[in-house]
């Protein structure tokens, strides 16, 4: 890892995996935020811009594929390293997200080097 820590915002409306993401990655040395739903984590991502976005898939309300596309055609953000977080496994799915340009799609459960991988990648 670099000497300026990543920043890193996670978007998952599941307050356990959130809480746990968070802390997991604090404890391996990023700066961490973290947002319980899509609304709140584009505004976030638009005014914190951080260097990596880790975004469930299925949320109510905006849903990860809409942050990410918001993300993607907004200038000052398209260059953030986005990863899908989800528990959907269907090919289609996996598919879906690496035509949009994501740059990791972790299945969860996902382990601690998975995740770190995804970051560093």
């Amino acid at each position: 890892m670099s000497t300026d820590p990543k920043t890193i915002l996670i978007i998952e409306d599941n307050p356990d995996i959130r809480d746990n993401t968070a802390e997991l990655l604090e404890l391996e040395g990023y700066w961490v935020f973290t947002a319980s739903n899509g609304d709140d984590g584009l505004h976030m991502a638009k005014s914190l811009k951080p260097d990596v976005v880790i975004c469930d898939i299925v949320m109510p309300g905006v849903d990860g594929y809409a942050v990410f596309l918001n993300l993607m055609n907004d200038e000052k953000t398209k260059n953030i390293k986005f990863v899908f977080s989800t528990a959907q496994s269907q090919k289609n799915e996996i598919d879906k997200a690496f035509q949009m340009g994501a740059t990791c799609y972790l299945l969860k459960p996902f382990d601690e080097k998975q995740l770190i991988a995804c970051i560093e990648g």
